[in-house]
């Protein structure tokens, strides 16, 4: 089955530097193995001027659940971990099953 990582990044307290350092994440992202798609999103701002639920939204497309468990579990996976821990910037990770039409 298909397999999608979604990684959602909260607010940042510095956007513009994080802005600076996502880059070379979203950079490391597309050189993981087996990821057939990176769709990066920034979240867009509320109307009222409140906070938004994230900052940003990062989804990882793997042809399967094994696929995608093996390539976190690569070099290229702990630097791009790192890199986003590295921002300061708290984000939560959920591993989905793409149904198919």
């Amino acid at each position: 089955m298909p397999t999608k990582i979604t990684l959602i990044i909260d607010n940042p307290a510095d956007p513009t530097a994080f802005e600076d350092a996502y880059t070379e994440v979203e950079t490391l992202a597309r050189r993981l193995p087996g990821v057939r798609r990176v769709e990066a999103a920034k979240v867009w701002p509320k109307e009222d001027g409140s906070p938004t639920p994230a900052h940003r939204t990062l989804d990882l497309y793997f042809d399967s659940y094994e696929e995608a468990s093996a390539a976190v579990a690569t070099p290229v996976a702990g630097a791009f971990f790192q890199r986003l821990i590295g921002t300061g910037t708290p984000f939560t990770g959920l591993f989905s099953d793409i149904a198919q039409d």
